[in-house]
């Protein structure tokens, strides 16, 4: 099994993000069904964020009163936490007064029922030396042992290099799905892979492009509507390769979210130079949609180049977020 801070960890993981952080929050009731339901299948490394929702019911609120229930669960759980931005809760801040603010309030807001195991800037602070951030997070936060290490988000290779020698580097979270592909072309990929460093790959299933609802632009959810994969003449290409996608899917007896998410997976021992460790971690809702996306496909070799080939004749198109939302920091 993977590993992460030294702890075994489930092939794929558990993006926490939209169980708090939309239009219409959910009950909690209804999100602790699908948590238990993505522990029992084996997606124990849990991936949050400060921002994910407002204070009063973000990811570290739910997570407090999930483990209030089930106490019994905490030491089963890897969890990663993003956070780092300032007050405004959109700028990236790694000044050692919002490291401790940002960090402070996730541990308070947990109210000591877990232990945030890995913690995660956002993006990285351009302003701030990263020297500067981390002799923070080291010496108040790790050493003490309040937290158990930290990851980068959403970064450049450039500043996986200058982490890598200013301190251990526990994961890299990044976007990565069959509609996504960048790292192994912008160096990021490499990087990791030079420093053995695991990718946590968020949104595998392309922010809902394989997840089957999405066949015309009216089933977007509306926050995405205005995002460059959803404007037009992008919608039509990126639905063609979704349907190529779905093809290949149903020759395999899969759904389309578990032929990505399991392709995600391969990528480590099926590309050269690839990171020896990628953990996808998509997030669901319901539990029998955690159900399906926790269940593990093998894909063959054969399968992986026939998936190649389509992803050469159908790429997706337009970029990853809109102008506005800092990328590749």
């Amino acid at each position: 099994m993977p590993t992460l801070v030294g702890k075994e960890i489930g092939p794929t993981g558990y993006g926490l993000m939209g169980l708090t952080w939309r239009a219409e929050p959910m009950p909690e009731e209804q999100a602790f069904e699908a948590m238990k339901t993505a522990l029992d299948n084996g997606m124990n490394f849990w991936n949050g964020g400060e921002f994910y929702g407002p204070p009063e019911y973000n990811s570290l609120v739910l997570l407090e009163r999930y483990f209030a229930k089930y106490p019994e669960d905490a030491d089963k759980v890897v969890l990663s936490i993003k956070g780092g931005v300032d007050n405004t809760g959109k700028n990236p801040d790694g000044s050692p007064e919002n490291t401790r603010r940002t960090i402070d309030q996730c541990i308070a807001q947990l109210k000591g029922r877990k232990k945030i195991d890995i913690f995660e800037f956002a993006r990285r602070d351009q302003k701030v030396p990263m020297k500067t951030t981390f002799d923070v997070i080291q010496k108040e936060y790790i050493e003490t042992g309040k937290i158990g290490g930290i990851a980068l988000s959403e970064v450049r290779a450039e500043t996986i290099h200058e982490a890598a020698k200013l301190i251990k580097i526990a994961a890299v979270e990044v976007e990565l799905s069959l509609f996504s592909r960048h790292i192994f072309s912008d160096g990021v990929a490499d990087a990791c892979a030079q420093y053995d460093i695991p990718v946590i790959a968020y949104s595998p299933i392309g922010r809902g492009w394989l997840g089957g609802n999405i066949q015309t632009v009216d089933d977007v959810p509306a926050q995405l509507r205005s995002w460059p994969w959803f404007q037009p003449g992008n919608f039509e290409a990126n639905r063609r390769l979704a349907r190529q996608v779905e093809a290949l899917a149903a020759e395999k007896g899969a759904t389309p979210a578990q032929l990505a998410i399991n392709w995600t997976r391969r990528l480590a021992s099926w590309r050269a130079g690839c990171p020896a460790t990628i953990i996808p971690i998509p997030g669901s809702a319901t539990p029998a949609r955690v159900r399906e996306n926790a269940r593990l496909v093998d894909i063959a070799d054969e399968e992986m180049a026939l998936v190649d080939a389509t992803l050469a004749r159908f790429p997706s198109a337009g970029d990853r977020y809109p102008d506005h939302i800092p990328t590749n920091t």
